[in-house]
Order: structure tokens, then sequence, then C-alpha cells
């Protein structure tokens, strides 16, 4: 048998070549990301877009070296259950939970994936995160994320300088899920400081959002919509009445403005989903999810629809469009 000899050149460029592929093989894994949404609408919609920009942004491409499972619960807290059983069967990778009911129930289920939240008001209160855990602090667990706790009372204030005449104000919400009543507390305690009257319809699902409305017509002068994602499902229900009747309606997340509200300062849900998919890429990357700090996004927006306004019977004041961040016309 011969055999061929070859120059140290040769052969650095062999081991070079075996490096290289080497290297390839290394960042070959392709990450599988189970993602678990409540319900589909402008704001949850905008916070997956941003939860996979970022993951892009950061190197992780979708079909190269990421592989979405992306599920919707449709509001059905069984159906968010079952969708968390099978990312722990099928052993995702990493999970995104995207709202309260959906990330309670992957919660519920796995304590060794690492699951990503975003778009929950207080997670401490739903059972996410640690009792003992704060904003800005290490969970020690499988689990960090971002909260999108709103700036109620700011959120009213602004609200009221756009209808000063107005002193009934309705709000529809599920009782069900957590993050409402939290926000209604406090929408209720900012309402009482500035002498006006709250008035509450409650409903259960998307399919009684616009009987919920239709109560309101008569008994309010404006209505504001919380974080909700039963009503905000089916908000066009509630502009179809508000236009109708000329009552103004307010939204507290910004995506909601262009689908009919007179305005919203509140959050920008591109971003609540960016900031969360920086945590996931540090995951991937090899940092433990409870050594990476949860919190909130700290950065609102005053969005505002003349359109809606004109529709709803609202005089917007120049000082308020003057201190808009965006202006829909």
């Amino acid at each position: 048998m011969k055999y061929k000899m070859f120059s140290i050149a040769q052969r650095m460029a062999a081991v070079g070549l075996c490096l290289v592929l080497g290297a390839g093989i290394a960042h070959a894994k392709t990450f599988r990301i189970g993602v678990t949404q409540i319900v589909s609408h402008a704001a949850l919609d905008a916070d997956q877009r941003g939860f996979e920009a970022a993951l892009a942004s950061a190197g992780f491409k979708e079909g190269v070296s990421i592989v979405y499972d992306r599920q919707n619960a449709q509001g059905d807290p069984a159906k968010a259950d079952a969708i968390a059983m099978k990312f722990v069967k099928d052993k995702v990778d990493l999970i995104h939970g995207i709202a309260t009911p959906t990330t309670q129930a992957v919660v519920k289920h796995t304590k060794k994936i690492p699951i990503v939240f975003s778009s929950i008001t207080d997670p401490v209160s739903a059972g996410i995160v640690p009792a003992n855990s704060a904003p800005g602090k290490k969970t020690g667990t499988n689990i960090t994320g971002v909260s999108d706790l709103w700036p109620v009372a700011l959120q009213m204030e602004t609200y009221a300088k756009f209808v000063p005449k107005a002193k009934k104000w309705g709000t529809i919400y599920n009782p069900a899920e957590t993050n409402s009543v939290m926000h209604i507390k406090a929408m209720r305690e900012a309402a009482g400081k500035m002498g006006l009257e709250l008035v509450e319809v409650t409903i259960s699902s998307s399919k009684e959002v616009a009987q919920a409305a239709a109560s309101l017509v008569g008994k309010v002068q404006a209505i504001t919509i919380t974080s909700d994602n039963t009503a905000v499902t089916d908000l066009e229900s509630i502009v179809a009445v508000c236009n109708k009747h000329k009552i103004a309606l307010f939204a507290g997340d910004v995506d909601s403005v262009p689908r009919g509200a007179v305005a919203a300062y509140g959050l920008d849900y591109y971003l609540v989903g960016y900031s969360a998919g920086k945590k996931a890429a540090l995951i991937l990357k090899g940092v433990k999810p409870g050594d990476i700090p949860w919190g909130p996004v700290e950065k609102f927006s005053l969005v505002i629809n003349e359109k809606a306004a004109r529709a709803q019977g609202v005089v917007i004041d120049p000082a308020m469009l003057k201190k808009a961040d965006k202006v829909l016309r």
C-alpha cells in the first residue's frame, strides 16, 4: 500500500478546514420554540412579531436555527392547558407565553423547559414568578420575561383631558383575567380621586362584547378599555357602538388606536415582545432563565386618532395633539 505525502502547508489547510466544519456543526442545532398565545388581537400579535424580530436580530433565523410552533388558545383555558402539555411532550427548547392564562398553563406543566413570558400585568399575583420576586430581580427558576404593567392613573388623567365634561365612564372586562382585575382596581381608584363615576360591565367571552357595549349607551359619556384580552379581541363592536352614539372610546394599548379608539397612552406591544425576545436570545446562547431579571417595559406613548375622534364627536384640544407621539388622520 502506498501512502501519499502531504506538505506542511497542505496539512495545516486540512486542519483549518476541519475546524471550520466543526464550528459549523457546533452551531447547527435548530431550536424549537413553542409559542402559546391566549387570543389573537393587534397588541398580542405585535408582541409575537417583536419577540421573533429580536431573536432574528440576535442571529436566530426562522427555518435556519429556529422552528416556531405557534399555538393560539382562542380564549379557552382548557385549550391553553392542552397546548402546554403538547409543548412538554414535544420537548421544545423554549416556550414563549403571551399573556397570563397561557403562561400559567405552561408554568403548571413544566419546571425544566425555559419559559419567557410577555404581556402579563402582574406575574407575581398570577403565580408565574416566585412570591418574593420583584421587577428587576432574578427568579432562580426556569422563568423570566416582560410585564406590561400600565400607568392606569396617568391614563385616566390623560383621557379626561380629551373629554373634560364626561363624568360617567364605562369599562368592559373579563373578571377571569388576573391582569384585568388588577387594572380595574387601579382604574376605580383613579376615577374616585378624580371625582368620576366608573360603570363596570363584566363579560366571560368575546361574544358578549357587543351586548356589553350596548348596555353602556345612555349611562356613560366615555368608555375606556384596559388590558382585557376578551374585550380587546372584539374592540370593533365597541367602536361601532361608540361611533353610533357619540361616546368617546379610549384604550390602554397603542395598537387599539388604529382600530377606532380616540387615543391611548400606553405600551407599544411590539417593544414588549422585542424585550422578551432579547431575553430568549440570551437563554438560547446558554444563560439560565433564572439568572435573567424579569421586569416591565417603561416606555409609554400617546397616540391619537383624529378620524375616530370626529366619528365619536370629540373635539381634540390642539395642546393634546402637540403632546402626541403619533397622530393618525
